[in-house]
């Protein structure tokens, strides 16, 4: 959780916003929005972490970024600006963590595909969702050569 997303920077390193932006396969998502995704994302998992530890077994909806203001609002966002988001959304995301007690950790909340999930199996949910995007990110950066 601390460090997992610091890998962006090596993957993106020597390439432009404009060459990062640029969607290699059409319909698919580009290096720059499978990024402005995660940055979308940390809020909706924190809000979540904080609605499983307040309510008692709460349910959630599947999250599908296309239909985000947030993640169409990042898009939009320079590089930097995304990548600044990204560490300091993280930072408040580690912080509210290693708070949590171990009773607290093991408050539930509901996936709609992958059933009832403690506060510490949505966190490895989302690390795992993170480095399938972060793998993604490389793919698609060893695609093509930096400019």
């Amino acid at each position: 959780m601390q460090h997992q997303h610091e890998t962006i920077y090596e993957l993106i390193r020597g390439f432009s916003e404009e060459q990062l932006r640029q969607r290699l396969q059409p319909g698919k998502w580009s290096a720059f929005e499978q990024l402005a995704h995660l940055v979308s994302y940390q809020p909706v998992f924190m809000q979540r972490l904080q609605i499983i530890h307040q309510e008692n077994q709460p349910s959630f909806n599947r999250y599908v970024a296309d239909h985000d203001p947030a993640f169409i609002a990042c898009c939009k966002r320079s590089l930097q600006d995304l990548l600044d988001d990204l560490l300091a959304r993280r930072s408040g995301i580690t912080n509210y963590l290693m708070t949590l007690t171990e009773p607290a950790a093991g408050r539930t909340g509901h996936h709609p595909k992958y059933g009832s999930l403690t506060i510490v199996e949505w966190t490895e949910f989302f690390l795992l969702h993170e480095a399938h995007h972060l793998f993604s990110i490389f793919m698609l950066t060893r695609s093509t050569q930096p400019g």
